[in-house]
């Protein structure tokens, strides 16, 4: 008469052979979690592991996100389809580090459709046993099991294990395959995450497709002129005489020195008609763009802002050199413990006006939508601290007028809003007098989020140096178009009727432009040069700011300091 084996807990000869183990870092995946039941080989084994061992898999670090950050939505469709393309824009642009995402994330979407395949053959499998213990008639009691099968308590196994399999085993083996099945989904599932955040990762530091107007290389194209230029005979006393440095201190409207011991190199006092011409300067540009009745609105934003806006407008923290860009506010311990989202002063109002939008969805019909703002801005950047960047060219703290619109997805239609701000920059500058240049800039001058950018330089008679090829010419303000790529990275959503109208539930993205209409050192300072007149030492108040500036007509040496 045989004897009834004792009732002990069942596990498996592999359980047996392979200790239990901690749950892998998301960065690490394991083969052995991924294998099957005993006696069995990994599925698709090859494909597990050169899918989990492949460097790309590892090296790519996720930006850590607040919970309340608009969640960005890439197309990693069309870069998959098109990674040439993508790969050429970057090169283009001076992006090389970027030009081989593309690839990359075609090999990380490899790698995400095994651990698809995997997962799938798990949950048919899981299933199968889930049905299998819910049917306890299908069951074989452990009695009849150690009877009939005295010599093997191991389940039956093979790479497509099927309900008829399942049939052979007592309830503790299905629960305990079970429990083996749910860490081996529980692996494939956080690869599947990890992989899906990688791709998202090196598709949000792609820049945007360049448009066919933009230049490719290094050299912009001259579009056209604003005013003329002056017939000045050219001497090195210009760099010094003609220089908004030495007439603004002649004439007691600048004090760097004062700035410097205050707050360092890079900022500055506006003193007495100095001032008085920024707030003029503001007061007609605002009075220029909203007057034409084209639908501007007025704004007054905030000057700091999260720095995942920041970032999701294509401001980066530092450069591609590693230099710094922007400004961060410091955090309290207290603050870092607790995941609190980190602030940085805004380098210009386009990123506030942007983050309006954030998060929301847009009506169609709404569109375009015109903001125009004025701010502070603040800009980290270390420019060289030659003669070119001195004075107000190249500052840390400035007040600037933003124009920012969100226009439908649609070349023509973001194209004639970026055409109307060029019109009003060229409107203004040229009522200053301010003899300029509209150029179109080529690809090595685009940032990340402009797929065509514009600039209007203007002469500063200080900066002219035909020795060495410089004719003068400086940049006061700018345009770009941004296609989708800041709605896209600031969930910024669009109903479209072409895509099924409000009742469809399908959403597009808007596109958006932004432009400069005055950026006051700049300008300050090309009015300072430019309407220098060194036989009365006095400069000339351009008469449409004259209405802001109590009548003036000129700025003389009476007001410079004792």
């Amino acid at each position: 008469m045989m004897m009834k084996a004792s009732k002990a807990p069942f596990v498996c000869l592999q359980c047996r052979l392979v200790r239990p183990r901690k749950k892998s870092h998301l960065f690490q995946s394991s083969t052995t979690a991924l294998r099957l039941f005993s006696g069995s080989t990994p599925t698709s084994s090859s494909s597990i592991s050169s899918g989990s061992s492949h460097p790309a898999f590892h090296d790519v670090p996720i930006t850590s996100r607040p919970t309340t950050a608009p969640k960005p939505n890439i197309d990693i469709k069309h870069i998959r389809q098109n990674p040439s393309l993508y790969e050429q824009n970057c090169l283009e642009r001076n992006y090389k580090t970027q030009s081989r995402y593309p690839s990359r994330i075609i090999e990380l979407f490899a790698q995400w459709q095994t651990r698809q395949r995997d997962g799938r053959s798990l949950r048919e499998r899981s299933n199968a046993l889930r049905r299998q213990i819910s049917n306890p008639t299908s069951i074989q009691h452990e009695d009849e099991e150690t009877e009939s099968k005295p010599t093997s308590t191991a389940p039956v196994t093979t790479t497509s294990t099927t309900e008829e399999n399942y049939k052979a085993m007592t309830k503790e083996q299905l629960i305990e395959e079970a429990r083996v099945l749910k860490e081996q989904l529980s692996t494939v599932e956080e690869d599947e995450a990890r992989l899906e955040a990688q791709m998202a990762e090196l598709a949000l530091a792609i820049p945007s497709l360049t448009s066919p107007e933009s230049p490719r290389g290094k050299e912009p194209l001259v579009l056209s002129y604003i005013n003329e230029l002056p017939e000045l005979a050219s001497s090195s006393s210009d760099r010094v005489w003609r220089s908004h440095v030495h007439i603004g201190s002649e004439l007691g409207l600048l004090d760097f020195a004062g700035a410097a011991t205050t707050s360092g190199w890079g900022w500055y006092y506006l003193l007495d008609e100095g001032a008085q011409l920024e707030q003029a300067l503001v007061s007609y540009a605002l009075a220029v763009v909203t007057k034409h009745g084209l639908g501007w609105r007025q704004v007054s934003p905030p000057s700091i802002v999260y720095s995942h806006i920041a970032a999701a407008c294509g401001f980066q923290p530092r450069d591609q050199n590693g230099e710094q860009q922007i400004y961060a506010l410091g955090q309290s311990a207290s603050d870092v413990q607790r995941g609190k989202p980190e602030l940085c002063l805004a380098g210009t109002a386009e990123i506030p006006l942007a983050g309006m939008k954030a998060d929301t969805v847009l009506e169609e019909a709404d569109l375009p939508l015109k903001r125009v703002g004025v701010s502070r801005c603040y800009r980290a950047e270390a420019g060289a601290r030659g003669v070119d960047t001195k004075g107000l060219y190249r500052v840390h703290e400035f007040t600037k007028v933003e124009m920012f619109a969100w226009t439908p997805p649609d070349a023509d239609a973001s194209s004639e809003v970026f055409l109307e701000m060029l019109d009003l920059q060229t409107e203004i500058l040229q009522d200053l007098g301010l003899p300029c240049r509209v150029l179109e800039m080529p690809t090595a001058d685009l940032g990340a989020s402009a797929a065509r950018k514009c600039d209007i330089e203007a002469f500063f008679p200080s900066r002219r140096n035909l020795d060495r090829g410089d004719d003068g010419w400086g940049e006061v303000t700018s345009a770009s178009m941004c296609t989708d790529y800041q709605a896209r990275r600031l969930a910024t959503r669009l109903r479209s009727s072409a895509l099924g109208g409000s009742g469809s539930g399908k959403m597009a993205y808007p596109w958006t432009v932004n432009g400069t209409a005055l950026a006051v050192p700049r300008v300050l300072a090309a009015l300072l040069e430019n309407g220098w007149d060194e036989d009365d030492m006095s400069v000339a108040i351009p008469e449409c700011l004259r209405p802001w500036m109590g009548g003036k007509e000129r700025i003389g040496m009476k007001y410079r300091r004792s």
